[in-house]
This record gives structure tokens, sequence and C-alpha cells, in this order.
């Protein structure tokens, strides 16, 4: 049994010595300005849709600019009241997934309601109708836009050590180390990871900050606000230490992992069944939003980009049916979401008696078995291996998103041979639907080693967020696509 190595930390200084309190009061008071801001806008131009463009959805109402100033004014309180309500302005819930933007809609709603039953009920209070729906429409556009640009001020921030909770890490087991990793980076966690806090029962030498009986001390001395626990490291005694330790230290939080967070990717949820709290692991890594605005998206643009490029798929067909004897469009058995298998589309760039091509060539079918490419395929045609070099031969696949079998962004599609390769991980990969590009597409496509293939798609699933989607899709693939890098 290894000895615990104990190192000890500086205190972390605060960045540009702006204390972490103050940092998110001003960050609090800008949310509020900008939302204050933003609905300033849109009543504005609701105003000036009504009274100045003329639109309208029922009889004339008097165009009396002082009576729709005072509505602005009386209304950006009452709207921060109920963004308030909603978390809008606690740290702990936003600059993380699509809820906090789910939130603002909501609340927007319904403010708007409440101003509608108003007018409905005080007869004096006569409020254009089209006023009432460009201001709703305005007021969530406009407030989620300057959300969405704070948070990517706030996530530029983090990088110089703004806006971060000091976190110590309980355990030096794998789990404990995965979560350190997937903690670092502080951009999505906006978590400064410490170190850990180790057990006289550990194995190996990992080098930690203290021991189970420091873990007061050490939140004390480091202004500790979350203790993530990684459960498998610790037992029963144990975790009942660390809470007794966090419970005492009234702005620290305690945090406990799933104690399979190195294997599972999916989130969990927690549901009272009578006095008793029950973990239960979702089936799917998106939360319903998510996976409706990924859907949502996908199928538009996907339904855009084949009516756009009909005359090129059409060009492409008749290459490949000129060029060699064959189907234009090849069907590859996959695994889809659920591990539900389908077909998914390509097209032909191989000949059609590849096998026995093959066959003449051992050492390329020996490292095809290894790692499921290889290049100079003597299968590939010359049409086909042009194909291969921008990524046209995918097009097809545009379908399957259209069916709703594959996304636009994810994972790489594989087949049903290939799902002992991915091992330990094999489970989450099932829980997003493949992708016709991904982290595996830009970062060097079949140049990649298979086990970066799988840590690729395993980053992917670990940290999906719709920008990420967008990020891959409109940033990183197109330069991917066009040098050809890793193409064959």
């Amino acid at each position: 049994m290894g000895s615990l190595s104990v190192q000890p930390r500086p205190l972390p200084s605060p960045a540009l010595s702006i204390p972490l309190s103050r940092q998110r009061a001003l960050l609090r008071a800008t949310l509020l300005v900008a939302d204050a801001g933003a609905l300033a806008v849109s009543f504005y131009l609701a105003y000036i849709a009504r009274f100045h463009l003329k639109l309208t959805l029922a009889p004339e109402v008097p165009p009396d600019p002082e009576f729709y100033r005072f509505l602005g004014y009386a209304l950006t309180p009452l709207f921060a009241a109920v963004f308030a309500i909603n978390r809008l302005y606690d740290l702990r819930t936003l600059l993380g997934g699509v809820s906090e933007y789910s939130r603002v809609f909501a609340s927007v709603t319904f403010g708007h309601v409440a101003l509608v039953l108003l007018a409905f009920f005080d007869t004096t209070a006569q409020v254009s109708r089209t006023w009432i729906v460009v201001s709703w429409l305005g007021s969530a556009f406009f407030v989620i836009l300057v959300r969405f640009l704070i948070r990517r001020s706030v996530y530029r921030l983090r990088r110089r050590r703004f806006f971060l909770s000091p976190t110590l890490i309980v355990g030096t087991n794998e789990e404990a180390k995965a979560l350190a990793e997937d903690l670092s980076d502080p951009r999505s966690s906006g978590l400064d990871v410490l170190g850990f806090v180790g057990s006289e029962r550990t194995l190996d030498e990992t080098v930690v900050l203290g021991r189970m009986s420091d873990l007061r001390n050490l939140i004390a001395r480091y202004e500790v606000e979350e203790v993530v626990v990684a459960a498998a490291a610790v037992d029963r005694d144990e975790l009942f230490a660390v809470c007794e330790a966090v419970n005492w230290q009234p702005r620290t939080r305690l945090k406990i992992s799933s104690g399979i967070h190195e294997l599972l990717t999916t989130g969990m949820t927690v549901q009272n069944k009578g006095p008793v709290p029950l973990v239960g692991i979702n089936k799917v890594r998106l939360d319903p939003t998510s996976l409706l605005l990924k859907t949502v998206f996908e199928f538009a643009l996907s339904l855009l980009t084949v009516l756009a490029l009909a005359p090129l798929l059409a060009a492409v067909g008749l290459a490949i049916r000129l060029s060699s004897p064959g189907p234009v469009v090849h069907r590859r058995k996959v695994l889809g979401l659920s591990g539900q298998p389908f077909e998914a589309f390509k097209f032909r760039t191989m000949y059609v008696d590849g096998d026995e091509i093959l066959a003449k060539c051992p050492v390329i079918k020996t490292l095809l078995e290894r790692d499921h490419k290889v290049k100079d395929d003597p299968r590939i045609t010359p049409v086909g291996r042009w194909l291969r070099r921008f990524s046209l031969d995918e097009l097809p696949q545009l379908f399957n998103v259209l069916r709703g079998e594959m996304g636009l962004v994810g994972p790489r599609m594989i087949s049903p041979a290939e799902v002992e390769k991915y091992g330990k991980h094999k489970m989450n990969l099932l829980t997003v639907r493949p992708g016709i590009t991904g982290l595996w597409q830009v970062s060097g496509r079949s140049d990649l080693a298979y086990d970066e293939r799988v840590r690729l798609d395993m980053a992917y699933i670990r940290n999906y967020s719709i920008w990420t989607d967008l990020q891959i899709l409109f940033v990183q693939t197109l330069p991917a696509v066009v040098s050809g890098r890793g193409a064959y």
C-alpha cells in the first residue's frame, strides 16, 4: 500500500485582487442593466411598429407616447422581479445550458400575459395588441441576445480567473482524476479545481492537498465554495465525515458524483419516493429542451441544404453511374440512438467487387480490420477518391438527418462490429445520434488513431451543447473539409 503524499498549496490570489463576491455583484448588476436596456429597446420598437409602421391587429388605438413611456417604466421593474423569481440573477443556475434562455422566455411571456389580463379587467387601459405581440417577441429576443453576449464575455474572463468557484475534489481514484480532468476547463465548468483531498487508504502516490481529517481546515483556508466527492473513492463513514465538514461552512456546497463518472455520460436525475431520494440514470444524453432545439435546427438546415445542393447531388450521382458499374448510393448498416440499427446513406466510392480486390491485398486487409480505415485503399474508385477528398460522399446522409436517424453534428457512426472496440464507453456512444460531422471530423479524421477517435467521441458527448454544435458546424468543419486532411 503506497503512502499518501501531501503537498501544500499557496493561497489562490483573486483575479486582479477583486474579491469573488464583488465580481459576482458586478455581474448581477450588468445582467440587470442589460435586461432593462433590452426591454427598453423592445418596448420602443413595439411602439414604432404599431404607430409609425401602422401594423395593426385590431381597431385603432390612440397613439399616446406618454402612456407607452409610462407603461415601459412600469413593466421594467415588474419584469426584473419576475426574472429574479425565476432565478435569472442566481449565478448558480446561469452560464450553462439552454435552461437560462427557457426561463427568460417563460418570464417574458408571464409578464405580457399579466399585462393582457390587466387590460382585460381594466377597460380604461387600452393597450395595442400589436404593441403587446411585438413587445413580447422583441423582449424575448433582445434579452436572450444580451445574455448570450454576456455569457460569451464571462467565458473569456474565466480564462483570466474571474468568476471561478474554488473547488476541492474528495478522492484520489480513477473517478476523481476523471472528474478533475472534465472540470479543469474553467470556461465551461466555472470551477477552479485547487486539488484533491485523499484518504489514508489511497493505493497510489497521488499528490493531494490533505487527508480527510484536514477537509474542514482546507475549506476555510482556501475559501472553498464547492466540494466534489468521487463517490467510488469514499466509504459510508468517510462520506458522513465530508458532509459534517461541509455543513459547518455556510458558503460551501457539497456535490457527489455518480460513482461511475468516467463511464457514464448521460446525466442523472434525483426523485423522492416517499422519504427516500433515488438517483435515476438518463438513457439519453440530451435533456428534452436541448434535444428539441437540436432536432428542429438540424432538420431545417438539412432540408435547406438538400434543396440548395440538388443540382450538385444529381451531378455527383451521374458521375458515379458513368465511372463504374453499381448503385449510386451505398447503404451501410450502423447503430443509432439507443443502439437502434439503421442504414446510413453515402455516395458509392468503391468498386462493387471490393471484397475480391481486398482479398488480393492481405496487408491492407489486416490494417483495415484493425483500424477500419486505411490509406490507398485499392477498392476506391477514382471518382470515389475525389468525393472522399472533399467529404462529398457524405452528402446523402442529409436524408438520414431528415429521417431522424442522424444529426448534423455528433459522434462518429459505427457498425455493430465496431461496438466492442469502444470497451467500457460503448454504452455512452449510443446515447446521442451519430453525426455527419463532429470533433473527430475537425481534428484529423482518418489520420487519428482509433483510440483517439474514441476519446474525441466521448469528449463531445460529455461536453455537448448547442453552442458546441454551432462552432463545430460553422467554424471548424468547413476548413477541415477544404484542407482534406485525413480524408481517405
